[in-house]
């Protein structure tokens, strides 16, 4: 019934003879996974550009050695100590460094930046900023230094003159800054043109979205600060692109071109010749998105280029990619045949040609070779648990350029004749190897195993069906070091659930979070599902949740529980369940309408009712209240709460901006006024992840509270 498509222990390489295994704690678990345990890399690699040679850092990143493509014995380039001494600086590590040619580079200390040319041994400082200069954005040039004060917009020139880009006094009008609340692949609001003849930015006009109060206990007496919140339903902000004139020092704006001042603008891209500029415009309701080119210089819409629609939604991630600096063909990213696959354009609108037609996702385009011919970018191919790196040239003939199954990372020459791949997978902790353009390979770097030493169990990757009966979902269950199987073991089921995320990656412990280990060494078996919903699988297997938020992803998480119980030992008595976020929704969905699956589970900043979440993320998945009555009150925790069997832990971080506490809190009530008792506990000035050391106890916390009501 079930088809098992791997199993490869984890089983690491214990010291010789009778030696001492060592055990780690939960504070090495959660602190070290990424630190003492990391795996060894090419710190800082980087290609220097315009050449064939690359730069890595060794002796806690300060010392930068040089290699070559074809000569991979590195010798030192240059010295922490050297640039200190050009620069009068005080840096600790090359880590912030960027080149800008082939014999300089750019480094900031103290919000300082400057230049070093490693041929003349010399330094200089270039620009200047303070605490207040937040988003800050160099040009292609690193002439031009882009920034945001508050709500408004400047930028220094390469004579250190401030230059005000906007002037707002109505601090609901922002510039420069993220819209959409980082929806839609928006990562920024600052894009220079190629040239830097236009400063281009998104502003957001943000006086009808709602303030909502988060309260700061470090003051005295508390104090109110407010964000804005913008709800499923309710009024969100409205978007806008500005275009600044370097020459003119004049700005014009783009508006919707709808005339929905709540429509949404995102990938936002230039194009070569700096002519035009290229927007998703998406409306509110997300089903339906015109790709449109605007003149640069005067802001007149001038055509669109393409109209997707979907009952569903349609979520442009994207920007345009022009391969070519000399044309304005370009690359499309577009899932409307069911999975994320490239197409070709030119600037008139013309479809040249699909470049690839797969039946599995691209995640991202990496970059071009000069001539704009060959494109290179990430897709997971078959197996949706690998992420690999694949070439296609403009006539559609796709290259595999990485040789090995895995989660691989690719920087590629300027020449794109030369491919540094950096990856892992279930058995290699991390490999470096670098390809020419014959993709033969030489391998540069491979880690040591970490983990040597310590008791550590194992992990295996399966899949099982999905509640629909078809459809494969994968699997992971991490057992102890001294697993036995007469025994029978308690489970910890970790769900997350929900869309863009992926669990179980064929990466080093298989992407799975060292605490989990920590935990099977407690006895216990740790088992995850990516259902229907999650992320990496295309359009089909991620639409299922449209409209009904937790139906079908519960439907799958509940196949996996019946999975555990058919193992011979798994105590199907002692099932408990965790997640954060999307997976706290999950959590305490689980708990209230399956009540008979798990004795015991913490749900971590979880939304409870979709009415209190964020409008562009919210209304893709669920659309309004008004027009999803049915799917609001099904899907809200708050109506199950007479269900509850088990013992429940609620966590929230008191200023968590992006599941906002109402959300517990309104469970909670519930739960008061329903006379059930439930256990909550709250992290003082903690945003929606708890870090730091703080993370450590909240992970004891959690784990403490499974394992002491799991008896």
């Amino acid at each position: 019934m079930y088809k098992k498509i791997l199993f490869i222990t984890c089983l690491f390489t214990t010291l010789t003879f009778h030696a001492q295994l060592k055990t780690f704690s939960l504070d090495e678990a959660v602190m070290q996974q990424a630190r003492a345990f990391k795996a060894d890399k090419l710190s800082g690699f980087q290609w220097i550009p315009n050449t064939t040679n690359y730069v890595f850092y060794t002796d806690g990143n300060s010392k930068m050695m040089q290699a070559t493509s074809t000569n991979a014995n590195a010798k030192e380039l240059v010295t922490l100590a050297e640039v200190n001494s050009a620069l009068g600086t005080k840096l600790k590590s090359f880590a912030s460094l960027e080149w800008i040619d082939a014999s300089t580079f750019l480094i900031t200390e103290n919000g300082k930046y400057y230049t070093y040319s490693i041929a003349t041994k010399i330094g200089k400082n270039i620009q200047e900023t303070n605490d207040t200069f937040e988003n800050q954005t160099f040009d292609a040039s690193k002439n031009n230094l882009a920034f945001t004060v508050d709500n408004n917009l400047y930028f220094l020139n390469k004579n250190k003159e401030k230059i005000a880009v906007t002037s707002e006094t109505n601090k609901d009008i922002v510039s420069g800054q993220f819209i959409a609340r980082n929806e839609f692949g928006i990562k920024g609001g600052i894009f220079w043109s190629p040239k830097s003849t236009y400063l281009a930015f998104y502003q957001k006009d943000q006086s009808e979205v709602a303030d909502y109060p988060l309260l700061d206990i470090n003051e005295t007496p508390g104090k109110l600060v407010s964000i804005k919140y913008p709800m499923i339903g309710q009024k969100s902000e409205k978007p806008r692109v500005g275009i600044y004139n370097l020459a003119t020092g004049k700005t014009i704006f783009i508006s919707p071109k709808s005339g929905n001042a709540n429509d949404y603008l995102t990938n936002f891209s230039w194009s070569s010749d700096e002519k035009y500029l290229l927007i998703a415009e998406l409306n509110k309701e997300q089903n339906n998105m015109d790709l449109n080119v605007y003149d640069a210089n005067s802001g007149v819409f001038v055509r669109t280029i393409l109209n997707e629609k979907n009952n569903a939604w349609v979520e442009p991630e994207h920007n345009a990619f022009f391969p070519n600096s000399k044309s304005n063909n370009f690359i499309w990213l577009s899932e409307k045949d069911g999975f994320l696959n490239l197409y070709y354009y030119s600037i008139d609108g013309k479809l040249i040609q699909q470049l690839t037609s797969n039946k599995f996702i691209v995640k991202e385009i990496i970059g071009s070779n000069p001539g704009g011919t060959e494109i290179y970018y990430k897709a997971t191919g078959e197996n949706p648990t690998n992420m690999l790196v694949y070439k296609v040239n403009l006539k559609g003939k796709q290259t595999l350029i990485t040789k090995e199954e895995g989660v691989h990372s690719v920087s590629i020459s300027t020449d794109g004749n030369y491919f540094f791949d950096e990856f892992s997978n279930h058995s290699t902790p991390s490999k470096s190897v670098l390809y020419d353009s014959k993709l033969n390979a030489t391998t540069l770097l491979v880690s040591n195993n970490k983990y040597e030493g310590y008791k550590i169990g194992t992990s295996e990757i399966k899949t099982i069906k999905a509640g629909d009966g078809t459809t494969d979902l994968y699997t992971r269950l991490i057992k102890p070091s001294n697993f036995d199987a007469t025994k029978k073991y308690p489970v910890l089921v970790y769900v997350y659930g929900g869309p863009h995320a992926q669990m179980i990656t064929n990466s080093f412990l298989d992407g799975a979070n060292l605490w989990m280990y920590w935990m099977a060494e407690q006895g216990y078996l740790v088992f995850t599902l990516d259902n229907r919903g999650s992320g990496n699988r295309g359009f089909a297997f991620e639409s299922v949740i449209h409209r009904r938020l937790g139906v079908n992803e519960m439907e799958d998480q509940i196949k996996g529980v019946e999975y555990l119980k058919s193992l011979p030992y798994v105590d199907g008595n002692r099932l408990a369940a965790h997640g954060w976020s999307y997976g706290g929704f999950m959590t305490t969905s689980l708990m209230l309408r399956k009540p008979d699956t798990f004795k015991v589970a913490v749900a971590g900043g979880p939304v409870t009712d979709w009415k209190w979440y964020e409008v562009m993320y919210g209304e893709r998945y669920m659309d309004t209240p008004a027009e999803n009555k049915q799917g609001f009150e099904e899907a809200s925790t708050l109506n199950y709460v007479n269900n509850l069997k088990g013992k429940l832990l609620l966590i929230h971080g008191t200023i968590d901006d992006t599941v906002v506490m109402q959300q517990n809190l309104a469970l909670v009530k519930k739960f008061v006024e329903a006379g059930k008792q439930i256990d909550f506990f709250a992290y003082p000035m903690a945003k929606h992840n708890v870090l730091g050391k703080d993370r450590v106890h909240l992970m004891t916390k959690v784990l403490n509270y499974i394992i002491d009501n799991n008896k």
